[in-house]
């Protein structure tokens, strides 16, 4: 029932999408708080145990409730579950206001206006960016921002579903990706700092657990655009950068829409105004390394727009045919 849970899941983070400062991420922060005062003791085993117990806790205990339901109830109650989880972990709009934001302000000819509301999002010095530099900044941030809020969900709770794991991998991924982040702010902006252990652990782990969703939006993105351009731009840039994750959404997304991304570096903190973790500088941001492509131009947040969502409509139809396939089988 993977595709009854994801779609009803969209459909209803459209409707009502969690609001900053919900009591759901709330909670999840806290834990991921005490399980880094109970231990993280400096070692690399350590290391280890704190991330295990701030992202594998939640994990199991997902999974422990979705097999409760499913034994209860039936297949209703597992996929109640499975939308809820997903209500939490999936979605555009955790992002896509300050994307329309930054657009509506270009479109309206208020460059500066656009340079703040980016600063602002990414609390990055965008004052002496210029215009193509900021059309550029708003579409890589927004693509790793789908990638990670819904393409590298989808493709962990897809994968995970299909063996009878419910929501569990939905749940994996996000908290990866946010004690990644979470951690490496702490160390530099807390008085009780996270060891240099349990930060390596968190990112080598978000490397590994992110290796296959990069790969497989990059693929996706590919589908639905230039396919041998996207994959061109691939090919081109992992030898260059091994293990560099969102490097390759990048450059599949550069072929897939022949845009130029990379380039000029903003600095950015690890964090937003708001207290939430913030995306972490583009893996694109180096001097001469621009990926080829035009010069990004206001009509291309358009183009990728439609490339994601004809992702997502991909991502629907596959999910369609493997639930209608498992339901005739």
């Amino acid at each position: 029932m993977s595709f009854i849970s994801v779609l009803f899941a969209l459909l209803l983070e459209q409707a009502r999408p969690l609001g900053r400062g919900n009591p759901v991420h709330a909670s999840l922060r806290a834990w991921v708080r005490w399980s880094t005062r109970n231990f993280d003791a400096g070692k690399s085993f350590h290391g280890w145990l704190a991330w295990g117990f701030a992202v594998g806790g939640p994990t199991l205990a997902s999974l422990l409730i979705y097999w409760g339901l499913d034994a209860l109830l039936g297949w209703p109650g597992s996929v109640v579950w499975s939308v809820a989880v997903l209500y939490a972990t999936l979605g555009f709009r955790q992002f896509s206001f300050h994307f329309t934001q930054i657009r509506d302000a270009l479109a309206d000819g208020d460059e500066e206006r656009a340079r703040e509301l980016l600063a602002t999002w990414k609390q990055i010095d965008a004052s002496e960016l210029p215009r193509s530099e900021i059309l550029r900044h708003v579409i890589e941030h927004s693509v790793l921002s789908a990638h990670r809020h819904v393409f590298g969900v989808l493709a962990w709770f897809s994968v995970l579903a299909a063996f009878g794991f419910g929501p569990a991998g939905a749940v994996l991924y996000r908290l990866s990706e946010f004690v990644a982040r979470y951690w490496q702010h702490k160390s530099k902006t807390h008085h009780q700092p996270v060891s240099e252990a349990l930060q390596t652990t968190a990112m080598d782990a978000w490397a590994m657990i992110d290796w296959l969703p990069a790969r497989i939006t990059a693929i996706s993105f590919a589908v639905v655009g230039s396919f041998e351009e996207a994959i061109d731009g691939w090919r081109n840039h992992e030898p260059r950068s091994t293990g560099d994750n969102d490097g390759i959404v990048l450059a599949a997304t550069s072929g897939a829409v022949n845009i130029r991304l990379g380039g000029r570096a903003a600095s950015a903190s690890a964090f937003n105004a708001d207290g939430t973790p913030a995306m972490p500088p583009s893996p694109a941001d180096m001097p001469g390394d621009a990926l080829p492509g035009q010069t990004p131009e206001l009509a291309h947040l358009a183009v990728i727009v439609g490339l994601v969502w004809r992702t997502v409509v991909m991502w629907m139809v596959l999910l369609a045919l493997l639930t209608l396939a498992r339901l005739l089988g």
